[in-house]
């Protein structure tokens, strides 16, 4: 535990009550444990015996040391106190002297005591300082070193708008009180002397506006960030707690009041926890207060977040349904640990199990990572090739071997349960496909076909894709399935969509090496000589299989309505979907289309030059020559060739 000035008192408390239930063996405290504190202590070690007291580094007055000393025992029983060996310091050991003074409790006497002007004059700023300067009035008082509150005094006195700020006696005296202000966050007499400025611009007016004091303290009211920063919000809280139980200095005392307490109860609350984390190891005693002789009873439970709790204590977590032990115990802590743990492994992993299937029920309750399907960041299968390639395979990871059977096939069931229902999503069209290629009604020539459009995830060259065998009946009912036959593709436009071709490429990838995937948002055009799924390549670039079958039939629409042998095709249309001319000329030429350039001007002649005509020739289909029966043979070759035969 940690003792020290600049704690909250409700921090300090805490601390305390930490140190006085066993939860820590020591307790580590500045020279603010003597202001008190009485606590089970049997030993003060001492870190150093000198201090910084505001104005020079100085060793510790005897008396000072037996203050701080005097913690341990007190009067219940006899008590301790040294040093600490190997500190380093200048000042490492007590004398002979101080040892006796600290024992034997005898101490120089008191010669003189500070004094300073209790009931100053406040005719001006100049008579106030100079009463609260004044020399004491007898031998036996001192004067003191000068305190914050006159030096903020004197500070804001040179300031010549703040002093003109301040005339008559009643005036002088309010400005005092605000001077008066204690410095909680020990940032010197001009950060301080700044901050009651702004004080004053309003109180010498009246009140602070509740709103700027709720404002102020609304600010602090942040209990995140480490030691340092929770401390400097402690003080500067306390500051507004004061400021708040002035009744003459703001309006809603009671409610800012209220607040403030309320805000320094909450910081104080995050610093313990700070401190605690920081300098306590607090599972370790939890575990073996708790544990006894066997660690298996301990009231181990799994937060939400999957970590393994003792009193609220990490000891582990798990990472799906393996166990890991917190990384920062100690090596001695781990045996002790796994043992706490693994008693209650199974009713841990049954109610794990409980929840994957549970989340397997839900569409987006797993999700896949590559070809492995993930529970809450974890890897609890794989998929692998099957006998077709809608039909993959569910391995388990071996982290599900950690589960008694009966718990394993559950899982096993709802897993693959969550990859047929993904799949009739996401592949609905291809599946419609693959289940009509297996149709025997459908015929040999219309069942390849699909199984190939199956396997290329609905987009297929239509040459050499063996359109030209199907009759019409099969080419009708290959409409019905959704396929769209185009000029140059027969692809389903369904299975272009992002989700359609993602799940398509990992059970491709299962099986083979597809092309590779496309933007996630499919714009038109990628710029690349590896075209993605879905995509037809034109020189550096790739158009979307669907857009160029709208663009030849654009331009098939335009040769139609022209009814010229050659036409102009504006690009137009491409160079808003980002396709270069290059690329739209290469699509034409695809297509069917020959360009034909137009003529130069004439040597002198100006205007815009002839633009590029198209025409379009349709493929001509392969060349079948007849089979001409053979003549037959006559003659004595004929005859022996029959005796050959014979």
């Amino acid at each position: 535990a940690v003792v020290m000035g600049a704690l909250s008192p409700q921090t300090r408390n805490a601390q305390v009550a930490m140190y006085q239930a066993g939860e820590v063996d020591y307790l580590v405290a500045t020279d603010a444990v003597g202001m008190g504190l009485n606590l089970d202590v049997h030993h003060v070690a001492f870190a150093g015996l000198s201090k910084y007291d505001g104005h020079r580094q100085r060793r510790l007055t005897t008396a000072e040391m037996a203050q701080i000393a005097g913690r341990a025992g007190r009067h219940q029983r006899d008590g301790t106190f040294g040093t600490l060996a190997g500190t380093g310091g200048n000042d490492p050991a007590f004398t002979d002297d101080e040892i006796y003074a600290i024992e034997e409790h005898r101490f120089a006497p008191l010669t003189r005591l500070f004094w300073r002007e209790a009931d100053p004059r406040f005719d001006s700023i100049g008579t106030l300082i100079d009463d609260l300067e004044s020399l004491p009035p007898l031998l036996q008082l001192a004067t003191p070193p000068q305190a914050i509150d006159l030096a903020v005094l004197k500070f804001l006195a040179e300031d010549p708008e703040v002093a003109a700020s301040v005339r008559g006696k009643a005036s002088v005296q309010r400005f005092w009180n605000v001077c008066r202000l204690p410095d909680f966050r020990q940032q010197g007499y001009e950060t301080h002397g700044r901050f009651v400025a702004r004080l004053w611009q309003d109180l010498r007016h009246g009140y602070l506006g509740a709103d700027f004091v709720a404002q102020a303290i609304a600010q602090l009211d942040n209990p995140s960030g480490d030691i340092d920063t929770l401390q400097a919000r402690i003080a500067a809280i306390r500051s507004w707690s004061y400021i708040a139980q002035r009744p003459d200095w703001v309006l809603a005392k009671e409610e800012m009041s209220a607040r403030a307490r309320a805000v320094e109860a909450r910081l104080s609350d995050a610093l313990h926890a700070r401190l605690t984390e920081r300098f306590v190891n607090r599972r370790t005693t939890v575990l073996m207060r708790k544990a006894g002789a066997d660690a298996g009873l301990l009231p181990v439970r799994l937060s939400d977040e999957g970590a393994l709790l003792v009193d609220d204590e990490p000891i582990g977590h798990m990472e799906g349904f393996r166990f890991v032990v917190d990384p920062l115990a100690r090596a001695e802590d781990r045996k002790l640990l796994l043992a706490a743990a693994e008693r209650h492994l199974p009713g841990l992993l049954a109610a794990r199990a409980d929840a994957l299937i549970k989340a397997a029920a839900e569409p987006k309750g797993l999700e896949f990572e590559d070809t492995a399907i993930v529970w809450q960041g974890y890897v609890v299968a794989h998929l692998e090739r099957g006998r077709r390639l809608l039909d993959p395979r569910l391995r388990p990871d071996s982290a599900l071997d950690r589960l008694s059977a009966p718990d394993k096939g559950r899982v096993i069931a709802a897993l693959e349960s969550w990859v047929e229902a993904h799949q009739a999503s996401a592949l609905a069209p291809l599946i419609a496909l693959d289940h009509a290629s297996r149709d025997p009604t459908s015929g040999p020539e219309l069942r390849a076909l699909l199984l190939h459009l199956v396997e290329a995830g609905g987009v297929l060259p239509r040459e050499d894709s063996g359109l030209d065998r199907l009759d019409p009946a099969q080419r009708s009912r290959l409409k019905k399935l959704g396929v769209r036959i185009g000029s140059l593709d027969l692809f389903l436009p369904a299975a272009l969509r992002p989700a359609a071709i993602i799940a398509w490429h990992r059970l491709a990838r299962l099986c083979t090496k597809p092309a590779p995937l496309p933007p996630e948002s499919m714009q038109p055009v990628v710029h690349t000589r590896l075209a993605p799924a879905g995509y037809r390549r034109l020189g550096n670039e790739t158009l979307r299989v669907d857009l160029a079958e709208k663009l030849l039939h654009a331009a098939h629409a335009t040769r139609t309505d022209t009814k010229a042998r050659r036409v102009f095709l504006d690009p137009a249309i491409a160079r808003s979907m980002n396709l270069s001319t290059a690329a739209y000329a290469a699509l034409l030429r695809a297509g069917g289309f020959r360009v034909h350039m137009g003529r130069p001007l004439p040597e002198r002649a100006y205007g815009p030059p002839q633009p590029p005509l198209w025409d379009w020739r349709p493929s001509r289909p392969a060349h079948t020559s007849e089979t001409v029966p053979p003549r037959p043979a006559t003659g004595a070759f004929a005859a022996l060739a029959e005796l050959v035969a014979r």
